[in-house]
């Protein structure tokens, strides 16, 4: 893609060729130490074989909305962030306790086939899990500084790691100590805001931002845009997680209920349930053996009490908010016309 006509398809291309070919040798310099290490080495490989790119697109449109030109190296960089995001599916199906992902069994699941003759073998796939994560996010790292983009340009970015992981953390420590807790709609947007929009779509933009030298309107206006299609993004994902079809979206549907976790969709269907409603929710929430009928029973009460309808109003709102910021920012048109693209395939997906 070396017009400025945006093309996600072959953008995302060439991202997967770049983590494809950088993870594939980091891979095989793990396993090279020892080969009961290769198990190991093949999860890092499967955490890097899906997904649409989008944070590596936010990035390289926040780079090119400077007016920067198209760039290999560029991209290199932008590919990190997916390495980001691996490292946080890999930790948040972990916390969760996800059986599958893109219709897989996710690494702590995968992983406990290389120590099912351990003692405590759950625990110990559980482990290698922790730590499949932990060297992507280093992988990231290295793959970032290593992008050949000049050294003054990357130092310009550094900074925004730090505030990147804080976040993403943070936003993983709410989600943990909410779990469970008395549904609210703005405790679990808190939680959207830190643990997916921040790293999905606003600190992506920013670092393409202070990589290309973005000035300060310019990178308030990514946040302007980003933040509240980076919670739509989260809000779609949550619905297409209870009501979404499983073959498209490759989720087990019944994790957010299961594990009661804080999603903005029962808290206003908590919001709005009486005293009967409310029983139910109780009794069914967090029940790690809840049956199908169940789950119906919850997903039924969330539809009578227009549950998914507001959550629908709440995804509108803030694509809408998102592209009137975008509107201000006087960028050049092939990134207005990516980041309008881009905020629409966020929201609007279907897996």
């Amino acid at each position: 893609m070396t017009s400025d006509r945006w093309e996600s398809a072959a953008f995302k291309t060439r991202v997967d060729q770049v983590l494809r070919r950088f993870v594939a040798e980091e891979a095989e310099r793990f396993a090279e130490i020892d080969p009961a290490l290769e198990p190991v080495a093949g999860q890092l490989e499967a955490a890097v074989a899906d997904g649409k790119r989008l944070r590596a697109a936010f990035c390289y449109w926040g780079w090119r909305a400077v007016g920067q030109p198209d760039s290999d190296a560029l991209v290199r960089a932008a590919a990190s962030m997916e390495l980001v995001h691996a490292a946080a599916v890999v930790h948040d199906d972990l916390i969760d306790e996800s059986p599958l992902r893109h219709g897989r069994p996710t690494a702590h699941i995968a992983l406990r086939g290389a120590v099912r003759r351990r003692p405590r073998a759950v625990a110990a796939a559980r482990s290698l899990a922790m730590l499949v994560g932990d060297l992507l996010m280093g992988m990231a790292g290295e793959l970032f500084t290593t992008s050949g983009l000049p050294a003054a340009y990357l130092a310009r970015a550094r900074p925004l790691w730090a505030v990147l992981a804080r976040e993403l953390i943070a936003g993983e420590c709410l989600e943990i100590l909410r779990t469970g807790a008395e549904p609210d709609t703005g405790a679990s947007l808190k939680v959207i805001r830190y643990k997916t929009a921040k790293y999905t779509v606003e600190q992506p933009l920013l670092i393409g931002g202070a990589l290309a030298g973005a000035g300060g309107r310019l990178r308030e206006g990514y946040s302007a845009y980003g933040l509240p299609l980076g919670e739509a993004f989260q809000l779609r994902d949550d619905v297409l997680g209870l009501f979404g079809d499983p073959e498209a979206t490759g989720k087990a549907n019944a994790d957010d209920v299961r594990g009661h976790r804080p999603t903005a969709l029962l808290a206003e269907t908590w919001r709005s349930a009486g005293t009967e409603d409310r029983e139910l929710l109780r009794a069914l929430m967090g029940q790690r053996s809840l049956n199908d009928g169940e789950l119906d029973s919850v997903r039924a009460t969330m539809r009578r009490l227009k549950a998914p309808d507001r959550v629908e109003g709440m995804i509108a709102a803030r694509v809408e908010e998102a592209l009137d910021a975008l509107q201000g920012l006087n960028v050049p048109a092939p990134a207005e016309a990516a980041l309008t693209a881009l905020a629409h395939s966020a929201s609007a997906r279907l897996s």
